[in-house]
């Protein structure tokens, strides 16, 4: 972690992000510890015409326009890792990055997607079995999210991807650093077999969010025996996270993710230890002010 600073300016850089809670998540929680001189800011590269694959660019464009750290999220959390100087151990493995840390110039990534779904799963879901789970998406997130898993404990993992290849890629990843945990990658289509002895599901994939309707797989394939993790939060009620929750399964929201990861992210960002409880009070006044679970999910 770097010195603490007095001045941050802070953006994030993503697609879609137009009505993203990190600006006041972030910019709150640096009022309440008295950082004064703090901006969160947005780079929406869909909205400004850059082309995805210019991201790195933009993060180094940024930078020397006087921005002093930067949150990454979907679609550009895989592409800048190539443009960044210097990767954390965990940034490395994941082969994602979703925060990017300004030290001397040099751009360094660290993804805290995965520590804030292990925070969120360990306080969302503390008795969760951990024997066998599927997961439903292996980008971005998704990596990220099959990495926290592997190290709660999980010991069987199936890993399922629209495309093949990067689930097999995460499961290589995953394989070569938690050997005690077994991890498979499966088809789409065998998501609901797999269900029927399994502990629990989680859906890191972009089905569920706004502009993505519908679930992952077929609910009727839930059970009440199973716990369902969504880390879409646009909308906090899922598709899938209402089924679930009719059947009576335990489940957890994408907003625990939210929080968790942004108050790894904040510490990252500024040297200061955020209060995660105050994020979390903060994110449920939010929702309520707008009268409707509608915030912008930035976990893909």
């Amino acid at each position: 972690m770097h010195p603490v600073s007095t001045r941050h300016r802070i953006r994030l850089v993503g697609a879609g992000i137009a009505t993203s809670l990190s600006p006041a998540l972030h910019e709150h929680e640096a009022a309440a510890l008295g950082l004064t001189d703090y901006r969160y800011d947005l780079i929406d590269v869909a909205a400004e015409g850059i082309p995805v694959d210019d991201s790195g660019d933009t993060l180094r464009q940024a930078v020397a326009a006087g921005c002093t750290g930067l949150n990454v999220t979907h679609p550009c959390k895989q592409v800048v890792v190539d443009s960044l100087d210097e990767l954390s151990d965990n940034a490395r493995l994941l082969g994602a990055v979703n925060t990017v840390v300004v030290r001397d110039g040099r751009l360094i990534g660290h993804n805290t997607d995965h520590s804030g779904f292990l925070a969120a799963l360990r306080r969302g879901l503390p008795d969760a079995g951990l024997g066998r789970v599927v997961l439903a998406g292996a980008g971005g997130a998704g990596s990220a999210v099959a990495y926290a898993l592997a190290a709660a404990g999980v010991t069987d993992l199936r890993v399922a991807d629209l495309d093949p290849a990067r689930a097999a890629d995460v499961c290589a990843r995953l394989a070569a650093a938690f050997p005690q945990t077994r991890v498979t990658a499966i088809p789409l289509d065998a998501i609901e077999a797999n269900l029927e002895h399994c502990d629990g599901v989680v859906n890191a994939s972009p089905i569920g969010m706004v502009g993505h309707p519908g679930t992952p797989f077929d609910t009727d394939a839930l059970h009440p025996g199973l716990w369902v993790a969504d880390i879409v939060y646009r909308p906090l009620r899922t598709e899938l996270v209402t089924a679930a929750t009719a059947l009576g399964c335990d489940v957890l929201d994408g907003g625990q993710m939210l929080v968790a990861q942004a108050a790894d992210t904040f510490a990252l960002l500024t040297g200061v230890t955020p209060d995660p409880d105050r994020m979390r009070r903060h994110l449920g006044e939010l929702l309520a002010d707008q009268c409707a679970p509608t915030v912008l999910e930035e976990s893909r």
